[in-house]
């Protein structure tokens, strides 16, 4: 089995199918997304219609905890174990219902809105484990790995960062002001989204890569990426156009 963690995707729905495509996952293969992945791009439906037919697994970024937040849905605890029971009806929803974290859009058909907020209902928390997902395996050098949306607390494991770090952070408020990952002195693989950039986020330690930030901005004109630590593998779609300005 190879898992395959998927970075933020963003509503970019075409290069998203490209990217499962090229991935020709197999029976016991897994796709894993690092969140938010319905919000700013121009193909919201689309993505939730590619990942569920993949089967994909997801946890929360900060745009889908913001709508969970919004319908009293969203869990508390990291593990999201405290997630209040399944809801499948809603009132007539309008877009700025499912609006993300600073009221970015999440646009779709109004028949369809309910949909996604019953299908941001199924995460698996703020943080996944290779250990406790099903069938995954360590890192190609034989260590465990963890995948988040945005980092974790220094000196904290993930299931000891709060909730709204694990979704959001980014600089630490220390002396000049560093990225939590630049610091990160763990020996377990984390790979994260949630921070843009051209390329992967790779920091290495004693020749290990221990923090890989895999949001390479395909919403912004970049590219999707997705990332399988027990390969160390890297598949890159290219974007079609840009989407939305950072």
């Amino acid at each position: 089995m190879s898992t395959w963690i998927v970075g933020d995707i963003h509503g970019c729905a075409e290069e998203l199918a490209e990217l499962v495509e090229r991935l020709a996952l197999g029976p016991a293969d897994r796709l894993l997304s690092v969140g938010d992945r319905v919000h700013r791009g121009p193909g919201p439906a689309g993505v939730m219609d590619v990942l569920r037919d993949a089967g994909a697994a997801f946890i929360l970024g900060n745009h889908e905890l913001r709508v969970l937040e919004r319908f009293q849905l969203a869990p508390r605890l990291a593990d999201g174990s405290d997630r209040p029971p399944l809801r499948t009806e809603f009132p007539e929803l309008t877009d700025d219902d499912l609006a993300g974290d600073g009221r970015r859009k999440c646009i779709v058909l109004p028949e369809r809105r309910a949909e996604v907020v019953e299908f941001l209902q199924s995460h698996h928390g703020f943080f996944v484990e290779s250990t406790g997902f099903e069938g995954a395996g360590p890192t190609k050098d034989g260590r465990p790995w963890c995948a988040v949306h945005a980092g974790i607390q220094q000196g904290r494991a993930p299931r000891g960062t709060d909730p709204q770090h694990l979704v959001s952070l980014r600089r630490l408020p220390q002396r000049g002001r560093p990225f939590w990952y630049e610091v990160y002195n763990g020996t377990n693989l984390i790979v994260f989204g949630h921070t843009p950039g051209q390329t992967p986020r790779q920091r290495r330690v004693g020749g290990r890569l221990v923090t890989l930030g895999i949001d390479t901005a395909c919403v912004y004109g970049g590219s999707l990426t997705a990332y399988s630590p027990e390969l160390d593998e890297f598949v890159q779609v290219p974007a079609k156009a840009t989407y939305a300005r950072a």
